[in-house]
């Protein structure tokens, strides 16, 4: 067991240096940053100035060797484009209100599959089980923002009932929450619905209905509560895609995020804030997925061989 964890983790340090590398060289092909950040007017030496600065005189894999190193002792950096404000202070300021969002749309996901899953499955075949499947598939067949956008314009602009924008109450978490999580429905409901079909065809389930117990009891108390190991399994994973694909959402309803920092960060080409931004959200999304496979290791033996 203890091998296979320390392949797991080497797999997973890894991973994390090949994403810092390919964003360390994508966010440097968009161009360059002095050209953004400073005016028409700078001098030629105003320039190199502000190259040698901020270290972009040097060859760009001194640069990354540095940026690792100054990552491994918890420096991200400053941002260009936000004062020289530290980053890891930004992230930590923006983190918060992601989580908000993300939680959010954790339970919209939870709140309409799980019920559609069980009235699918026990429906099945039938004109509620096609009904349960499309509204599902819309979800999963639409972006996120198109969604969004949709939400948006009805119940912000034509019937006035929600914000547009911004960030207050739990009004302004309403149609972002949705617009996020609705995304993730289809597949929840599919797993709920496999595993409802998987239980009530068990021999347990049969017993209960022959004793004369309620349908609905046999259906939420003794079918729901067994076909749940599946899917929640799977929703543990999407509290992980949640918080690092609320980038579009954010910047379509102006939710003071993590990813709204990282597109103004793009639009500026403030190459630390991206690279800082995509490894908080990739180690998040691969240390979650590395207690998923311990937990299974743990739980079926045969998952380590």
């Amino acid at each position: 067991m203890q091998r296979f964890i320390f392949l797991r983790l080497v797999q997973a340090v890894v991973a994390i240096l090949v994403i810092s590398a390919i964003v360390f060289a994508l966010a440097r092909v968009t161009g360059d940053p002095v050209a953004i950040l400073l005016p028409e007017s700078a001098s030629p030496s105003d320039i190199e100035r502000t190259r040698v600065n901020w270290g972009l005189d040097q060859p760009i894999y001194i640069q990354y060797v540095k940026y690792i190193g100054n990552i491994l002792r918890g420096d991200f950096g400053e941002a260009w484009s936000f004062g020289r404000a530290p980053i890891a202070s930004l992230l930590a300021a923006r983190l918060p209100a992601t989580l908000q969002l993300a939680a959010l749309a954790w339970v919209v996901s939870a709140v309409i599959a799980l019920p559609i899953g069980v009235i699918v499955a026990v429906k099945k075949d039938t004109g509620i089980d096609y009904a349960g499947k499309i509204i599902a598939l819309l979800g999963q067949s639409a972006p996120s923002f198109a969604i969004g956008l949709i939400l948006m314009w009805i119940f912000a602009v034509i019937l006035g009932w929600l914000p547009t924008s911004g960030k207050g109450g739990i009004t302004h978490m309403i149609l972002p929450g949705i617009a996020l999580g609705y995304y993730n429905v289809a597949a929840v409901m599919r797993l709920t619905r496999s595993s409802m079909l998987e239980v009530l065809d068990t021999e347990y389930v049969k017993l209960a209905r022959i004793k004369g117990m309620p349908e609905w009891k046999v259906i939420w108390k003794h079918c729901f509560r067994n076909a749940l190991i599946v899917p929640l399994t799977y929703m543990g994973l999407i509290g992980a895609v949640l918080l690092t694909g609320s980038v579009v959402i954010e910047t379509v309803f102006s939710w003071p995020g993590v990813g709204d920092l990282a597109i103004r960060a793009i639009r500026q080409r403030d190459f630390p804030v991206v690279q800082g931004v995509v490894i908080v959200f990739a180690t998040f999304y691969i240390f979650v997925n590395l207690v998923v496979d311990i937990l299974y290791a743990y739980l079926n033996p045969r998952i380590r061989y």
